[in-house]
């Protein structure tokens, strides 16, 4: 997560005052200290900071909170609430236009990603909104990037309007959107030209466009690993088009991540959407409540069902907790399970979203490995469909056949099938099976 350097200082600095009985005002002062470091390392805009610790340090130290129960719990509450409002408060909703269709401006410098980001709108709008989506290529300069968007129209199912690199791009745009009108296409994603930097005779043309086609939305495109530049670019391209939202790629990258904890704070527009990865469903809309709770450590359970949902059958979710509930849990459901939460996203990714993972006995330091995944998917594929069923038939020379097999050791096999039974152990104290807490925590095969 682009916040993991951030979330890292914060968590460690408001633990020491989450734990205490009592809480001072120099306690409060202390802690604002190394929030105020935290959120400068991490790039945050140095007036954003400074407004957003005098906040901080007004309501802390109010009586209320000060002499309340749980003090140190209040004043985590109110850094929660000020990083939610710094971020924009609330998700800010996409448009929808009274007459269809609604028109979307996507605009932003050369190697933001803004042509992949718009596959990955429409995408985002049809899987999520059930909207109809048209791409509408308008970089007459860039015949890559037309070529970029008529693949990714392919793969995604999806109509590109194109007109070559000879049209006019303000042409483009004005017949793209009749051209959805007759098709019936209710959102029209207008993929525009980017430049190496912000320069007259980019604006000129973004406005031209804009006074046509008057969009409902005009999203600027931006790199969240720039930093501060993100922020520059955010401010630029506001003074000249009046942007409505931004939408930050490679909020998944290892980046410091204060540009979009200042973007919304300086230019005044939300955050819409955040990419989270490279593929085309990893676009996903912005909450500053989520976002906040995420870098506090407090996870983020929303996001968490909600890329269950698209990814679980409920069917089968209820089928398999039956079977964690009377251990009839089975290789063959494993292999499955691990399909499905690989389908979610990094692994990493989910165990931030889980409330109270960053402080359970080990996690942290815990190394999730996706490689590891892959030799416990090839140790389970090796076996018989008897074996998968009963692990309990194995014997020396199975092991060593599905060793050979998947490439791994005997003594791999072994971790795997006792690291198998201690997981169904624990899943059915989990569901309620059985009463009392088991020393130590639960070891995934895959950690």
């Amino acid at each position: 997560m682009a916040f993991e350097g951030l979330a890292d200082r914060l968590q460690g600095t408001i633990k020491k005052i989450t734990g205490k009985g009592k809480v001072s005002e120099q306690d409060v002062k202390e802690m604002t200290r190394e929030v105020r470091l935290a959120l400068l390392e991490a790039d945050v805009n140095f007036k954003v900071v400074k407004d957003l610790i005098k906040r901080i340090k007004e309501r802390a130290i109010g009586q209320d909170v000060l002499e309340g129960l749980n003090p140190g719990q209040q004043v985590i509450k109110v850094v929660k609430e000020e990083l939610t409002d710094l971020m924009g408060g609330e998700q800010s909703k996409i448009a929808v236009a009274n007459k269809p269709p609604t028109v979307i401006m996507m605009v932003g410098l050369q190697g933001a990603g803004k042509t992949t980001t718009t596959g990955k709108l429409a995408n985002n709008l049809r899987k999520n909104y059930n909207r109809n989506p048209m791409l509408v290529a308008a970089d007459v300069y860039r015949p890559a990037a037309i070529n970029q968007l008529e693949t990714l129209g392919k793969q995604l199912d999806m109509p590109v309007f194109s007109q070559g690199t000879d049209a006019n791009p303000v042409d483009i745009a004005k017949q793209a959107i009749e051209q959805a009108k007759e098709d019936h296409r209710d959102y029209v994603i207008i993929d525009t030209a980017g430049r190496l930097h912000v320069d007259e005779g980019l604006m000129d043309e973004l406005q031209q466009i804009k006074d046509t086609v008057n969009p409902d939305e005009i999203f600027l495109v931006v790199d969240a690993m720039t930093g501060q530049d993100a922020v520059n670019v955010a401010e630029s391209f506001d003074d000249q088009l009046d942007i409505s939202g931004v939408v930050l790629t490679k909020l998944d990258g290892d980046t410091r991540g204060g540009a979009a904890l200042s973007i919304k704070a300086v230019t005044g527009k939300p955050i819409k959407f955040a990419g989270m990865g490279e593929k085309l469903d990893q676009l996903e809309a912005f909450h500053p409540d989520r976002m906040a709770s995420r870098i506090l450590g407090m996870g983020d359970v929303l996001s968490l069902i909600e890329k269950a949902e698209t990814q679980v059958d409920e069917k089968k979710a209820k089928e398999m907790e039956q079977k964690m509930r009377d251990m009839s849990f089975t290789f063959e459901d494993f292999l499955e399970q691990m399909s499905q939460v690989r389908n979610m996203g990094p692994l990493d990714e989910i165990m931030n979203m889980m409330p109270g993972a960053n402080k359970m006995k080990g996690m942290k330091n815990m190394q999730l490995d996706e490689k590891q995944i892959d030799h416990v998917e090839a140790i389970i594929q090796s076996m018989t469909k008897e074996e998968r069923v009963d692990p309990n038939i194995m014997n020396a020379s199975r092991k060593k056949r599905i060793a050979k097999g998947s490439g791994t050791s005997v003594a791999q096999v072994n971790r795997l099938l006792k690291q198998f039974n201690e997981m169904k152990k624990m899943m059915k104290q989990m569901m309620g099976g059985k009463k009392g807490k088991k020393k130590g925590g639960l070891n995934l095969p895959f950690m």
